[in-house]
């Protein structure tokens, strides 16, 4: 099967997640800057889940590029991870609501950790389909960043229940940070791979 189809669905989505996400951004009644204030913590918890939500964009747009054919697995595996990136709009307002109130937090925790789970899914999902030789493959041979970023949701949702959410919160906070640069074992497959 081709992955058109798949490709423009899944960016659909994600596009609704983020329009989603701006809607928790209540309007002031009040017109002076002060009115701004309480919406901070609700204003800080869209910035981190956007950049999530365009981290898993964009790597899922990487990973596609080396990938020629989808099957029924891939695509239920797909679905599987927009499922889990469909609640980030739901855990990212009540966490910005409570003020990062420990259940909300560790919540959020849950679902970044599912995202994760759900990504790795798809991406070992698309190998198989591609057979062990194929581009991804080579390409996420060594994933460090892949592998690291679970074990730190899971220390994240640990540290928000036994110490403090504003730790636990550094923890998401890292992992975005993490991924911001750059994933460039992609591109260099795939530059290698044209050449």
């Amino acid at each position: 099967m081709g992955k058109s189809r798949l490709e423009a669905f899944s960016d659909g989505v994600i596009a609704i997640i983020i329009t989603i996400m701006v809607l928790e951004l209540k309007v002031p009644r009040d017109s002076d800057l002060a009115a701004l204030l309480p919406l901070i913590p609700v204003f800080l918890n869209y910035v981190l889940s956007f950049l999530y939500v365009g981290i898993y964009w964009n790597n899922h747009h990487h990973m596609f590029q080396l990938t020629t054919s989808v099957n029924g697995t891939v695509l239920w595996a797909n679905l599987h991870l927009l499922f889990w990136l469909s609640l980030l709009p739901f855990t990212t307002g009540w966490m910005g609501e409570n003020h990062w109130a420990r259940w909300p937090t560790m919540l959020y925790g849950l679902n970044l950790f599912l995202c994760a789970v759900a990504y790795y899914l798809l991406q070992t999902s698309i190998i198989r389909h591609q057979g062990p030789e194929c581009l991804l493959a080579k390409a996420v041979s060594r994933d460090l960043k892949g592998k690291a970023s679970p074990v730190m949701y899971v220390g994240g949702i640990l540290t928000v229940w036994a110490v403090s959410t504003s730790i636990g919160m550094a923890f998401f906070v890292l992992v975005a940070l993490m991924w911001l640069v750059p994933d460039r074992r992609i591109e260099r497959v795939l530059g290698r791979h044209r050449e």
